[in-house]
Parts: C-alpha cells; structure tokens; sequence
C-alpha cells in the first residue's frame, strides 16, 4: 500500500499515478479536496444528465484499477471522451464519493489538458470482451486490455524478483545472443547468416553493371606490366617518376577490383558442392541462441556465482500451447556446487518468487483470481511455504508404473528409460504429491552432453523441478567437469569436438565442480496467472507462422 502523506507527482512527470490514489489504504479518502493531474485511457463512457456530464473509468496502466472522472461539457465536448481507448490527461480536484459507491473518491475536472480521440467504428478493442486468441491478432493494441496489462505487471514483478534474488549471491552475465555452439544438441536452432542479402546485393550489382571479361582482365594486366617497365626504365626528373609510379599504384587498384568483379557469382557461394560459409558475416555457421548455459559457465570458472536472463530461441515447428520460438531463461552458475546445492538453489528461487507476487502483486493476482483461476494466490502460498518433495526418477517411475489403469491412464506408457511427458510430471506434483517435486539422477541417454555422468554409468546428475499447473518450471544439473568423461559424452552425442574445444579448455585448464539450471521465465508467469497459453504471457509472442511487429 502507498504511505498515508499527502500525494506526490509521479518521477518524471508531472501526473498523479492512479495506483498511488486506489491503492491507499482508506482508498484515496484522505486526498479528499487535493488538486491533481492525472492521465490515461478511456475503459468506459458514457453521457448522463442530458449530456451535461459524463463519467469516465480511466486507467493508467499503473494498476487494475480505473478511477472514476466526471467531465462536465462546460470543459469540454463530451462525445470525444467517452469512446472506449481514448486517451485523455486531465486537472481536478479529488472528491469523496456518495455513501455506498464502490469507490471512494473521484476526480472532477475542470480543465482538459489533452484527448487523444478514438474512432470507434475502427477501434479493434470494444467493451465487450475478446478471447485470448483474438487479441494476438491484435498484439500492438491488446496491452490496453485488463488481462494483458495485468500479466504484464506480474511478468515485469517476477523480472525484479529474479534480479533482486540473484543479486544477493551471483553476477549478472550479458551471454551471446549469436552463438556457433549447440547447447541442447537437438539441432532445432535459427541461423543467423548474411549470405542471402549479400548474394541480392550480388544479383543487382550483376545485373546493373555485368562483370568484367576475361579480355578485360588480360588487357588491366597489360596496363600493369606497361607502367611496371616505364618506372623500372625512367631516367627523368624525380616529379616525373613519382608521377609513374601514382599511374602504376592506380593501374593495380583497378586491375584488384576487377579481378574481384570477376570472381562474382550469381546465388550463394559453394565450395565441393556445399555452401561455402567462410564467405559468411562470421566465416563459420552461426546461430540464435538456445541457452546461455555454455557462455555463462566461463564466468562461473573464473567468478564462482553467475547468472544470465535473457532471450533464447528455438527453431521447433510446435504449436503447443506450451511452446514459443522466442522465449527467455533465467540460468544460474554456481561453481563449487553439486546437485544437492543445485536443488536447494532452485527451491529457494521459487519460493522467493512466489513470496513476491503475493507481496508486491496482490491486486493483480486477485485479478486472474476472479478472473481465470480461482486457485492460483492459494498455488502461490502453497508453493512459497512448502517443502518440495525429492525422488529420484527411478522412484518416480516405480510411482507412476503403481497407479491404478482405473485412476489414470496415461496416453505414453511408463517404463525405465523415457523422459517423463507433462502428463506424468503434472499427475506427480498436482495428484500424487500435491506440491512442487524435484525429480533427479536421470538416465543418461536422453539428457545433455554437459550433465554429469553418476557412478552407476546409467544416470547423470540432473534434476527437473515440477509444479502444478505446468509441470516442469526448471531443469538443471551437475556439470560434468572431468575432461575425458566430458569428450567422449559429446562423441557419443553425435557431435563434432571443434565447436566445443572452447568449452573442453574448461575443463582441461583449473576444473572445477559446478552446477546450474534453467528457468523458463514464461512458464513461471503461466504457473502464477493461471493463464492456458505461453503465448498470452510474453508481450510479442513469436511461433510458426506469426512474428508480428
């Protein structure tokens, strides 16, 4: 709640924050009679008293709370405020509202300062309601909207909380967001090349001013030899031979660029029948991030505890409502760490974020609450003050393979040796545990290169912490930090040594144990707002087919 003082212009600005009014304690009562500005958009409107005056629900984005403005026609033409998404920047006077009214002041204006009209007939938000799906056909104008805005302020919360949890204990680590190195080994990754722009360039060059010929070649080597032997044979004065030698320098200059013309080829270059990407921006493949896992453990071998969030990007024609192709990850370092610290490092994350929204976000989660899902603050105080529960996957396995075919049957059978589907994940923190579950020491197989490999040869040390409502919310693990163990992973992982001899200097130059995981940030906001889609919960979503704006 803001302090019970007088009221203060927002920084930078010389508008009263509606939220600084609605969210006081006695609802802004004490404001009574105070002259202020404030600013924002038209909810709703509409005209009463014959059109004498209007009332206007008007929000700033500051809160989910509109406050209520009474705008007489004396100020200004009513019909231009009280379209839906106006936008609008007035000056009043705060005044205590009838017995009864659900809010608890108003501002009256009486002087307009600035209205941003709407057109209606055009306006692609009306009143009434639109479906989550609808408005990312909208994706520039649905921040405008209650849900939206509301999952932004939690999404921009749980970015503060990370910020503020990490920065007690680890370093912020800007990591690449162009990288030559596979992370997941899956292969799924965008490429990032100049090679199509640059062979435009070359077809209109070509076309504009075709390439020189061979006879035009031979005859710029002629000029050369020529002005070669006239400076080797001159016996005049100094001022003339420098003057042959500037004809000589010019005579290469123009036979170098017309060798170059000559070499230019229509479509992209190859070499042995395959693109030749030495010609490439980078002259290697590159590509757009999947993790900053790799990058980020080089800090870690040299700072002890880091930290990177930031954007990553997965090419997987998937259009699931738990996938995205543009995404973010929260990825600690810890070096000194095993998988026993690694666990504890992600529960208390968790539990801290939780802690967060209900302390910093009550207003807006009491909005998905009413909302979308009435359980989801009750998720969050659950998750905040609960002990995860720990198993192995071996336990796990032997769990789910116990549950009666009459009480669940699942769609991908339980055996040893799978990865666990989202239906599994969930049916063991939402049914069987009823709380978060940190599942680890899984089967080497189907888990990263980098994890470490346990004594049994079977497993490695990874662990995967589950949640209602999503399932898996990180995955992490052990690195593994023996050169030789390493190098025959990354062999037996189908994958070329070159692109991770960077990686292998890690571990052949002051080793270390160290261990890490990942958060999916988007799937931190599903797990809090209740929302069913990734893509209402990051403000442009990018998935096959759609990268709007």
């Amino acid at each position: 709640m803001e302090a019970e003082m007088s009221i203060e212009n927002s920084k930078f600005s010389s508008r009263v924050l509606i939220r600084s009014i609605v969210n006081r304690s006695d609802g802004g009562e004490s404001l009574a009679g105070e002259k202020m500005k404030i600013g924002g958009w038209v909810k709703t409107g509409r005209e009463q008293g014959k059109g004498s005056f209007a009332f206007l629900e008007v929000n700033d984005g500051s809160c989910p709370t509109s406050l209520q403005v009474i705008v007489n026609s004396s100020v200004t033409c009513l019909s231009t405020l009280v379209q839906t998404g106006t936008c609008v920047y007035v000056e009043g006077v705060l005044t205590k509202t009838p017995q009864g009214t659900k809010q608890k002041v108003e501002l009256k204006v009486d002087k307009l300062l600035h209205v941003g009209p709407v057109d209606s007939a055009t306006y692609p938000i009306p009143k009434t309601k639109l479906t989550l799906e609808r408005l990312r056909d909208f994706v520039h104008m649905r921040p405008r909207t209650n849900t939206i805005s509301a999952v932004a302020r939690i999404r921009n919360a749980l970015a503060y909380a990370t910020h503020t949890f990490f920065q007690m204990h680890n370093l912020y680590v800007h990591t690449p967001i162009i990288t030559t190195s596979d992370c997941e080994g899956a292969g799924e990754m965008f490429q990032v090349t100049a090679l199509f722009s640059d062979a435009d360039k070359v077809d209109k060059e070509l076309k504009q001013k075709p390439p020189p010929s061979e006879a035009d070649i031979e005859a710029a080597k002629k000029l050369v030899s020529e002005k070669g032997e006239a400076v080797k044979s001159a016996k005049a004065k100094k001022e003339d031979i420098t003057d042959l030698v500037t004809e000589l320098k010019k005579a290469k200059d123009d036979l170098t660029r017309l060798e170059e013309r000559f070499k230019l080829k229509p479509g992209l270059p190859e070499k042995d029948g395959k693109i030749d990407y030495t010609r490439d921006f980078f002259a290697r493949q590159a590509f757009l991030t999947v993790s900053g896992q790799l990058q980020v453990e080089t800090f870690a071998c040299a700072l002890s505890n880091v930290y990177t969030f930031g954007p990553t990007f997965r090419a997987e024609h998937s259009h699931t409502s738990r996938h995205l192709a543009e995404f973010w990850m929260v990825e600690p370092e810890i070096a000194f760490a095993d998988l026993e610290d690694d666990m504890n490092c992600a529960e208390e994350y968790v539990k801290f974020l939780c802690k967060w929204l209900l302390e910093h976000c009550r207003d807006d989660m009491e909005f998905m609450v009413k909302n979308f899902d009435k359980t989801a603050i009750d998720r969050l105080e659950m998750v905040s003050s609960t002990p995860f529960e720990r198993i192995t996957y071996t336990r796990a396995i032997e769990l789910l393979k116990d549950v009666d075919a009459k009480v669940k049957t699942f769609e991908k059978k339980v055996e040893w040796g799978i990865d666990l589907a989202s239906e599994h994940e969930r049916y063991l923190t939402e049914v069987m545990f009823k709380k978060p579950v940190i599942v680890y020491n899984y089967p080497k197989d189907f888990k990263a290169f980098y994890m470490r490999l346990n004594d049994d040869l079977r497993t490695v040390a990874a662990m995967d912490v589950l949640v209602p409502k999503v399932g898996e919310l990180i995955g992490g693990s052990q690195r593994e930090e023996r050169y030789e163990v390493i190098e025959k992973r990354i062999l037996d992982s189908g994958l070329p040594l070159e692109p991770y001899e960077w990686y292998l200097d890690l571990r052949r130059y002051g080793t270390v144990k160290h261990s890490g995981f990942g958060l999916g940030f988007e799937r931190m906001v599903l797990f809090a707002t209740g929302l069913d889609n990734i893509r209402d919960v990051i403000p442009f979503p990018r998935y096959p087919g759609r990268a709007d704006l």
